[in-house]
């Protein structure tokens, strides 16, 4: 995307200006000022931080901060909202995921970059802060895709299996929009495995849905798996691969659910940093160049570079399907960046 900027000195204040801003988005999201701006139209400063026990300099700074940028409009002690705010607020998980989840990989790149360093545990993010946007960009990017796929499904889902469940929000929403169906979270964190049950039996729905640890790129059949119809995975495809691995595990997810009828695979793919490593020589048909890179692209895909975790374009993913036992009867795409919701059923499905 093209510099609003004809001469280097603004452009490049801009750049200082806008990486301040950034992590200033998240944080009045997770302090609740972005929320009291868009209700209340006004806030004042003075009051915001006395009755939410926050540094009052502090919070003019964050004030500053995102009116450099158009999300505010700020008058002495007073703000309202800015020409961009609405599309921020749209996009906060994804700052949130940036700045404060990847905050810490992206601040020690240069320590990254270098392969003597690439060992053993080489970065740190924040798990905490990642599950907190990744909980909100479900509900905003994700959702809409996902529930229009699962209408469309022609059979009564019965029993529901979520490969990396996480906190285990999706399934129980499912359990909660489907009476009689029953379902089982597996993701590879203890701690997740644990979070999640507590949730359910709060939750009320512990008689239906049962969590359990494992890898969900290497599951083998047990006898819980035999009535599971349907199985879903949200941000964690890309963990499958790379290729020969990804096809071992879409033919593993085959041999241990042998009666589902369909997989909602759902993740985001690669678009900008298309290489020739990896066995992958031709740029996606859904490419883009650095002149035009959409929110949350460069972060993604640099980010997971840094972490050595291959991230699949759409082509790659076609490539592997029917190779791994599985047909896609349709395909959803939606932003942040290229992401997608495919609807897969097994080959020679009876």
């Amino acid at each position: 995307m093209g510099s609003q900027f004809t001469d280097s000195k603004h452009a490049v204040a801009h750049i200082f200006n806008s990486a301040i801003a950034a992590p200033a988005i998240a944080a009045a999201w997770e302090i609740g000022f972005l929320d009291e701006l868009l209700k209340q139209q006004e806030v004042s400063i003075t009051d915001y931080a006395e009755q939410h026990d926050l540094d009052l300099a502090s919070l003019k700074g964050l004030a500053s901060a995102l009116a450099t940028v158009h999300i505010v409009k700020r008058d002495a002690n007073t703000v309202t909202a800015g020409t961009h705010l609405h599309e921020a607020y749209r996009n906060k998980s994804l700052f949130h995921w940036l700045t404060l989840g990847s905050g810490t990989l992206f601040a020690r790149m240069q320590h990254v970059l270098r392969n003597e360093n690439r060992t053993g545990s080489f970065y740190s993010r924040d798990s905490a802060a990642i599950a907190y946007a990744c909980r909100e960009a479900n509900a905003e990017f994700f959702d809409p895709m996902f529930w229009k796929a699962m209408g469309e499904i022609d059979y009564q889902v019965h029993s529901v299996v979520d490969l990396g469940c996480g906190s285990g929000e999706k399934l129980m929403q499912i359990l909660e929009r489907y009476p009689g169906t029953k379902a089982i979270g597996i993701d590879i964190a203890q701690p997740a495995v644990e979070f999640a049950t507590a949730e359910s039996v709060r939750r009320g729905l512990s008689d239906r849905l049962t969590f359990t640890q494992g890898d969900a790129c290497a599951l083998e059949y047990r006898d819980e798996f035999s009535e599971v119809d349907l199985l879903t995975s949200f941000l964690m495809g890309h963990d499958f691969w790379p290729r020969e691995d990804c096809v071992g595990s879409l033919k593993s997810l085959r041999a241990a659910f042998p009666n589902v009828r369909r997989f909602l695979l759902c993740d985001t793919a690669r678009v900008l940093l298309d290489s020739p490593d990896k066995g992958d020589t031709s740029r996606s048909r859904y490419a883009v160049t650095e002149d035009d890179v959409p929110l949350f692209t460069l972060g993604f895909e640099f980010g997971h570079a840094l972490m050595d975790t291959f991230i699949p374009t759409i082509e790659d993913w076609e490539g592997v399907l029917e190779e791994g036992g599985w047909r896609c009867k349709k395909s959803y795409t939606f932003p942040p960046s290229l992401s997608f919701c495919m609807d897969l059923e097994p080959i020679n499905q009876d």
